[in-house]
């Protein structure tokens, strides 16, 4: 199960449920160096897509960001939108209650970790309304 079906369940049950124990434990740093990251996409996502204007609200995503910020995890806004939308899309997300720790750009501690930083975006898991997980098996032959 995806971080997100356990934020989700964890929000709704509330801090006593089992879900939000096992998200609290899903979520924790271990031995890793750097914390649980998700990167979130803005339109289709936290709201309706309505570009080039902010669509309806997507509650319950809004909801489960800052649990999961309590929780250690760092959240990256991971958008299409750029200079005056992206501000505009962090200030939508401000007024709502949701920080990001980045947006567009990788999480300090992973610049810090690997000690440069790229263009692709460092995250555990991407949650993106037009997202398609895909898997490899390294049993399979590839040639």
């Amino acid at each position: 199960m995806c971080v997100l079906s356990l934020a989700l369940k964890a929000a709704a049950e509330g801090p006593d449920s089992p879900a939000y124990a096992e998200l609290k434990q899903r979520v924790a740093q271990g031995d890793r160096p750097y914390p649980y990251i998700i990167a979130v996409d803005f339109d289709g996502t936290l709201c309706e897509n309505n570009w080039p204007d902010i669509g309806k609200e997507n509650r319950r995503m809004l909801e489960v960001i800052p649990l999961l910020r309590q929780l250690g995890v760092q959240m990256v806004l991971w958008s299409c939108r750029e200079e005056g939308d992206l501000a505009d899309a962090l200030d939508w997300c401000r007024q709502r209650g949701v920080e990001f720790d980045a947006a567009n750009d990788n999480c300090p501690c992973i610049v810090e970790y690997f000690e440069w930083n790229t263009r692709k975006i460092h995250a555990d898991e991407y949650w993106d309304d037009r997202a398609v997980a895909v898997y490899f098996d390294p049993k399979e032959d590839v040639e």
